[in-house]
């Protein structure tokens, strides 16, 4: 039997404290509902909007194929975790110690400017709900703090049952404003066709909706998730694979549920967005005066899930991630997916001063504004982890340092070529963007 990434799926199932099932079952999925949930944050589905309210459903296609692009990746992390027993940054260590130094910039600089933005993000649906109750970035300061206390006191079991509570909120939502707005499914089965827009930059604009579709460095934590859920080993394979594509189907749903809404209720009305969050408040005053405040209090709580999930989502799968770097430079040598599975790492001095740098820092960010060269640099560093990403997973999973029979296979090789060439050729443009005239 064969995946669709090329790789055997049949292995003997290992025994042991934890022995996985003898067949796939849904009862099981857990991992890819939280990379879901994290991944797709309030930026994303505004992007998506945009992209229906500029082109209606002429983009739908991008939409698809940037979740089997995201796919590939997660199912690559995972694979690595699984097959090999050790964790990613372990994998990454064994690549260089560049690898190391391009980790240790990346989360320090990421991790200061993105909890600002993720408290920020959450804060704007609750002061919209509840205007009149505290300023906005008090709203902001609740919602790290909150989410640092979550993750603080709980493990991986309650987490990922309150990430999948709120998943079914986002989805639930998600669904209702797209047969709300009772999409042309004519001209939507006709988005399925690879069709650019007859715009100026279109290809571009294309190729950052199908790289905007779920997910940074979530598709790293991934494999993370996975051992926190208890699967160590190659008989956990076929579950994971069935997990990671329900991740990325439920992304798709919420992808397209958003589209379907910017096709049908801003492009046929020619209203243009907000860029940021803030289109997503846009949004909701216009829900207000089409449908009623209901609807659009119903939407406001769905913004809440999605940008709160991303929070926590961050707060515990870098954290971890972060937690086995240490080890792993403090021991200087493998460290294993057993580690993560026994949650000892959840309640380590790594993983807790992780989770009080994304937030009490940040906070200062919330009152001082932030400063203009970091924000230059965080932009460059995010741009370049998701090609940093899909080259060293090629590495990995091509080299004596996975077991042959989990190498990658000719699809899977050829998904991780296109995603490293995708991410490359709009990191470029990212950090050609970038204002560097006034860095200096």
């Amino acid at each position: 039997m064969a995946d669709t990434t090329g790789n055997p799926t049949d292995t003997p199932a290992p025994s042991g404290p934890n022995p996985p099932p003898r067949a796939s079952s849904w009862k099981y999925i857990g991992p890819g509902i939280v990379v879901a949930a994290t991944g797709v944050g309030a930026g994303d589905l505004v992007a998506t909007l945009i992209a229906g309210s500029n082109f209606g459903y002429t983009l739908l296609w991008a939409a698809v194929i940037g979740c089997l692009v995201k796919i590939s990746l997660a199912e690559a992390a995972g694979r690595w975790h699984l097959s090999t027993g050790r964790t990613l940054f372990d994998g990454w260590a064994s690549l260089g110690r560049w690898t190391t130094w391009f980790f240790v910039v990346y989360v320090v600089i990421w991790g200061f400017v993105y909890g600002a933005a993720a408290m920020s993000s959450s804060a704007l649906p609750l002061q919209a709900l509840f205007p009149d109750v505290m300023d906005l970035t008090w709203w902001a300061v609740l919602c790290g703090l909150s989410g640092l206390v979550f993750v603080w006191f709980n493990k991986y079991e309650i987490f990922e049952k309150v990430m999948t509570v709120l998943v079914g909120v986002m989805f639930v939502v998600t669904v209702y404003l797209a047969i709300r707005v009772t999409p042309n499914l004519a001209d939507a089965f006709a988005g399925l066709l690879p069709v650019l827009p007859d715009e100026k930059d279109s290809i571009l604009n294309t190729l950052g909706l199908i790289g905007g579709v779920g997910g940074t460095i979530t598709l790293a934590a991934y494999g993370y998730w996975v051992n926190a859920k208890g699967w160590t080993n190659t008989g956990w394979m076929k579950i994971m694979r069935l997990d990671n594509r329900v991740a990325y189907i439920t992304t798709g749903i919420f992808v397209i549920s958003m589209l379907f809404v910017g096709a049908e209720l801003l492009h046929s009305a020619n209203i243009a967005l907000a860029s940021g969050d803030k289109g997503l408040i846009q949004l909701g005053d216009i829900l207000a005066d089409e449908y009623g405040t209901a609807t659009a209090k119903f939407f406001l709580i769905g913004f809440f899930a999605t940008s709160y999930t991303s929070l926590i989502g961050v707060w515990h799968g870098v954290s971890l991630m972060f937690a086995d770097f240490v080890e792993r430079f403090r021991r200087k040598a493998a460290v294993t997916g057993e580690e993560v599975a026994s949650g000892r790492r959840e309640k380590s001095w790594p993983f807790r001063a992780y989770l009080l740098w994304l937030t009490f820092p940040p906070i200062v960010l919330l009152f001082q504004g932030q400063p203009f060269r970091l924000i230059i640099l965080y932009g460059v560093l995010g741009a370049a982890f998701l090609p940093f990403l899909a080259a060293t997973l090629l590495w990995l999973l091509n080299s004596s340092r996975t077991p042959s029979q989990w190498r990658n296979g000719v699809l899977s090789n050829t998904m991780l070529a296109l995603a490293g060439l995708l991410f490359l050729v709009l990191a470029v443009k990212q950090i050609w963007d970038q204002p560097w005239a006034d860095f200096f």
